[in-house]
């Protein structure tokens, strides 16, 4: 019998938050990312002979060799380690909020029910892409430190811990990181061994979920010298994340053999959980003044039970689920680098390999129910009595990817200088999507596979390789011209089994198969493609320096996604799409360094852009749906305001929409169409892009005094996403909708005495239902649509207890 659950207080009740959006827009048109910058702070003596804080220097790596962030000619935003401690920031999630230019859609169910799925966008260039397997590579490169983590379906959902910064980097990337920064870079960059000192720490933290579960996070590393020129540095953490969303008990009828199915042995409340453990060791080794090796291992296992997503029409919070869900997700990434001089310049090679398996179970019973209404599904046993028609999946996924860097750079102090490199990379998904029907009849599974109505067995791989480099010089000592390329060969190829068993004549399965090889297992193969490219990318940069605290750029860059091999070998591969970048930004310091301001204004132009959808048979389809354009606003500021007080906050505009209509076909070319009848186009030109807000931004507040020989703080931070579409077609977006604006504040308090230090927060202090994702298992007019939300984790009250020594 189910536990009832006390009832949740009305989410909209705080009039004061109606005006959140306003006054932070109002207050700072920036974005909260330059906060780094005070992570570290260096004192000034102020008039009244008090010490002011003044903003220390943060130093970066973006483009491939260490450089002040000021004088970075990018949209760069940065969070140091500091400000990601002070926000309480452990997953990805947690750092997205920070940043302004960054938008994700989250997959809490269908067929990947864990939490370790995000597709990450940048600037608005985002078409709605599912995320399913066999899908367009991201759009996002996601690096741990110069390793890429990012695999076919999304980055890797990293723990935030003992982490030196995030940098986001916004805007194609193409000529230093390749094809999947198109439209940016997050880099996440460790903490690395130090053989000067030993140095360790430890924090226990808990929390507790309003109307949900308690939750708990151990954390530590310990940094410990080898000897004068060797360091190893281990880093471990635990945490059991608590759940929220109830699967309540009810009931389902199918129309056609009027089979009456419950759920009573799964529902639970507080149904969303996952455990996470995972390691990281670092080795550094000087072989002298000049060379050093850097192994590097991390390895992670989140188990996650249930689906984050809910139904609203059962309820807050709410949803009915017949089978089990779960996900064990498994992943280790081997990385090595070596580092040093051959005369005066700088020699890199970076080495990566990436090994990931995900087991998962899912309900898909949703589908079941909607397919059987619109179109009379049945399915029998072996003596032809009528079975429960519900379908659920059991998923293996394997991920490999191996990289290899090398590159040279001049000395950095010299009128010109370059980087110059080559990039080698290999990956490949193993999938195998087994979808169930208990009891299923011989005559209609597939061959060797029992209970299976529709199976697919597939590899894919994806391979690229690159020439690349950029080359500045100094025109004068205030301008400086940097131009770069990046010559790329990409491959795809998709080979293996999807469909349906012998009792089914169709374009897929069984009926399709040309050859009788038995693939992973799979009776045959009905897929067996394979397409390539050869292409280049340039970039241009003018910056001017106007002193020694204000320079300003203006930028031409290019970015792309290679194409491939649609999942239904019926369809033709979908075309690489390319991101043209226009580009005029700003870095200045003011006030005595108390004081930055920073910023970008820019237009992007997105040719036949990679559009991924949910077609027949719940098949991903890849079409290049034509034309856009985003015209977009990014700041930046940070203030230190007094001794005392620290202000940061930021701001993000973004208007991205097509300029040709959408019509869903291709010409003999194999382009999109875009001139066609007006009862047919699916998206008009002028429509909105989906996913991605038209205003994003954070406002954050900190305020630091001394009682005694304790370092007491309060900060407040607010968070306002503005309303987002779900869907690039019209009527696919009149039947989901749109995702809700909404305003959100974090809250905390503590103490330091010493090495130790006590936090308490409070996340989404006003309990608000953010609404971050939409998915429904079938979502089309004829087959019905029943959409699941996914939202923030309600407020939620923490403890958390750390010692550094």
């Amino acid at each position: 019998m189910q536990k009832s659950k006390k009832a949740r207080p009305d989410r909209n009740r705080s009039w004061a938050l109606t005006r959140l959006p306003l006054a932070a827009a109002i207050y700072f048109a920036m974005s909260s990312a330059a906060f780094a910058q005070a992570d570290t702070q260096a004192p000034a003596t102020g008039t009244n002979g008090q010490k002011a804080k003044t903003l220390e220097t943060v130093t970066v790596t973006s483009q491939k060799r260490t450089e002040n962030l000021q004088k970075v000619p990018i949209s760069i935003q940065v969070l140091g380690e500091e400000q990601l401690k002070q926000q309480h920031v452990s997953d990805f999630n947690g750092y997205a909020n920070l940043l302004p230019s960054v938008s994700f859609q989250s997959q809490g169910g269908g067929v990947f029910p864990g939490p370790g799925f995000v597709q990450v966008y940048m600037r608005g260039v985002a078409s709605g892409g599912d995320g399913n397997h066999s899908g367009s590579q991201p759009s996002v490169g996601v690096y741990l430190d110069d390793q890429p983590i990012t695999t076919i379906e999304g980055a890797l959902d990293v723990n935030i811990y003992d982490i030196a910064r995030i940098e986001a980097l916004a805007g194609p990337q193409g000529t230093l990181y390749g094809a999947s920064s198109q439209a940016g870079t997050l880099r996440i960059i460790t903490n690395k061994p130090d053989p000067t000192r030993f140095e360790a720490g430890y924090s226990v933290e808990g929390n507790k979920i309003d109307g949900g579960g308690i939750g708990h996070v151990t954390e530590g590393f310990a940094n410990i010298p080898i000897s004068p020129a060797a360091a190893i540095r281990l880093v471990g953490w635990s945490k059991h994340n608590a759940g929220y969303v109830d699967n309540v008990f009810g009931t389902r009828t199918f129309p056609t053999s009027g089979i009456t199915i419950n759920n009573s042995v799964n529902a639970k409340n507080n149904y969303n959980t996952s455990d996470t453990d995972g390691l990281r060791a670092a080795l550094k080794i000087d072989l002298n003044d000049n060379w050093t090796i850097s192994p590097t291992i991390m390895s992670q296992q989140q188990n996650s039970r249930g689906s984050s997503g809910y139904e609203p029409r059962i309820g807050d919070l709410k949803l009915t689920h017949f089978y089990p869900e779960r996900s064990k997700d498994r992943w280790t990434q081997a990385a090595l680098a070596i580092q040093g001089k051959i005369g005066n310049f700088d020699l890199v090679y970076s080495f990566s390999h990436l090994k990931r398996d995900v087991d998962s179970d899912s309900d898909y019973s949703d589908y079941s129910f909607w397919y059987d209404s619109a179109y009379g599904a049945s399915f029998v046993d072996d003596s032809g009595n009528l079975i429960n028609p519900s379908q659920h999946i059991h998923a293996v996924d394997g991920y490999n990817k191996t990289s290899h860097e090398l590159r040279i750079s001049s000395p950095a102090e010299k009128r010109f200088r370059f980087v110059a490199g080559l990039f080698w990379q290999q990956q490949s998904h193993d999938i195998l999507q087994d979808y169930l029907v208990d009891g299923l009849g011989k005559s209609v599974e597939v061959t060797g596979w029992p209970d299976t109505i529709w199976l697919t067995a597939q590899l894919r791989k994806d391979h690229d390789e690159a020439l690349f480099g950029e080359m500045s010089f100094d025109i004068t000592d205030k301008l400086t011209a940097t131009g770069g390329m990046r010559f790329f060969k990409a491959q795809n190829s998709l080979k293996g089994f999807f469909g349906y068993g012998p009792g089914y004549s169709s374009s897929t399965g069984e009926a399709a198969c040309f050859s009788p090889e038995t693939f992973h297992g799979a009776p045959c193969v009905n897929l067996d493609q394979k397409v390539s490219e050869r292409n280049h990318l340039g970039r241009f940069n003018l910056t001017y320096q106007i002193n020694d605290k204000k320079m300003i750029y203006a930028t031409w860059s290019e970015g792309y996604r290679p194409g491939g091999i649609n999942r239904r070998g019926s369809l033709a591969p979908y075309l690489s799409d390319f991101l043209t970048n226009y580009e005029a930004g700003w870095k200045t310091t003011w006030a005595g360094d108390r004081l930055s301001f920073n910023g970008a204004v820019f237009q992007e132009n997105w040719r036949n852009f990679q559009f991924s959808y949910l077609g027949q048979n719940g098949l991903t389809e890849i079409r290049n749906a034509g034309q856009a354009r985003i015209r977009g606003l990014e700041t930046e500021l940070n203030w230190a305001a007094t001794y005392n007080l620290t202000i940061s906050g930021g701001l993000a505009y973004y208007d991205a929409k097509l300029t040709k209509d959408y019509c869903g076909t291709l010409d003999a070319l194999g382009n999109p169409e875009t001139n066609c009848a007006p009862s047919v186009v699916q998206a008009p030109a002028g429509t909105r892009l989906p996913l991605t807000a038209r205003i994003k931004g954070n406002v954050t507040a900190r305020y630091t005094f001394e009682v005694g020989d304790y370092e007491v703080y309060w900060q407040a931070t607010a968070f306002h996403v503005g309303n987002r579409t779900t869907d690039l077609r019209t009527a696919q977006q009149d039947l989901m909708g749109s995702l809700a604006a909404y305003t959100t504040a974090d809250l905390s308090a503590g103490f330091k005495k010493s090495s130790w230090s006590f936090d308490f927060y409070l996340k989404n202090a006003f309990d608000k239902r953010a609404q971050l994702a939409r998915f429904a298992q079938c979502a089309t007019l004829t087959c019905g649509v029943e959409p699941y939300d996914i939202v923030s984790q309600p407020r939620t009250l923490g403890v958390r207890i750390s010692q550094e020594f």
